[in-house]
């Protein structure tokens, strides 16, 4: 197995002690099913191009620059070595200025995760010293890094044998929560039905495991695609009807601590398909396919 394409290399340094890193994504959304725009009638999959918006033409890849919205439909032309005039020195270098509990970091703030390795053999000692003496002193360390011309701060921490990395977003691109949450009323809640919701907790009461997450929406949807490649019909699901019963809090709060006492809970369901069967459009383009086929 080919060693994994590394996204960044530099340098991590702390003072005046620097090891040569590689950074890794250490997410992926390659498992993942994706779908291309196709032509219904062909088959064919489609190809996007930029269009001039106040022509309508299409506009060739020497045309295509970098604009600035400075009033509406007014821009302002960024020449692309404009842009690298600005761009900051520390391209190849992982600055380390702070370390901080872990604690005190506001999880809305944490973005990408990456993971940080010793690149070859030299420096890995130094590597190893910050990675340890981090572990030590239980702190993480906030640093900045240039990503795709932008400049971020880092949160690293000791994971396993390497380093954690994952970018934080800045002040300003977090909404107040104020806006979201000024208007929730704060009404009055008797202590038994927040004794009975305890006890409900407690029921459910677990450890953080992520092998049993399930995403049961990409199961289906791997489901569909191998039926519809294999020709098998697919049948769309009505949608359920809701019920009009009203049950009070207290009620509800009971008999969910009930069955849950007996070990009853409702069955999950796979994710319904949506919308509705178009026979005669799909037989439309089932024979133009076929027409090309041939």
């Amino acid at each position: 197995m080919a060693p994994p394409r590394a996204y960044w290399k530099g340098s991590l340094k702390l003072s005046l002690v620097s090891c040569p890193v590689a950074l890794y994504p250490a997410s992926t959304s390659v498992e993942k099913t994706r779908f291309h725009m196709i032509n219904t009638e062909t088959g064919n999959r489609l190809k996007q191009q930029m269009v001039d918006e106040g022509t309508g033409e299409v506009v060739e890849k020497d045309q295509k620059g970098r604009g600035y919205e400075v009033r509406k439909g007014k821009y302002v032309e960024i020449e692309k070595d404009e842009l690298e005039a600005v761009q900051i020195e520390s391209t190849h270098t992982i600055e380390i200025d702070s370390f901080v509990p872990a604690e005190e970091i506001d999880k809305r703030y944490l973005n990408n995760p990456y993971y940080i390795a010793p690149e070859g053999k030299a420096g890995i000692d130094a590597f190893a010293v910050i990675r340890d003496a981090m572990k030590d002193k239980d702190r993480v360390a906030l640093a900045r890094i240039v990503l795709s011309n932008r400049e971020h701060v880092i949160a690293i921490e000791p994971l396993g044998k390497g380093l954690l990395a994952t970018t934080l977003r800045y002040p300003y691109e977090l909404r107040e929560p104020d806006d979201y949450f000024d208007g929730i009323k704060s009404p009055k809640i008797s202590k038994d039905m927040v004794e009975l919701a305890g006890h409900i907790l407690d029921t459910k009461a677990a450890h953080f495991d992520p092998s049993k997450f399930k995403d049961d929406y990409e199961t289906a949807l791997k489901a569909l695609v191998k039926r519809k490649a294999a020709g098998k019909s697919i049948k769309v699901a009505e949608p359920e009807e809701k019920s009009d019963n009203v049950v009070s809090l207290m009620d509800a709060l009971k008999q969910s601590l009930e069955g849950k006492k007996s070990g009853k809970s409702a069955p999950r369901r796979a994710p319904a398909a949506r919308g509705r069967g178009r026979s005669a459009k799909k037989a439309h383009r089932s024979s133009a396919r076929a027409r090309k086929a041939s």
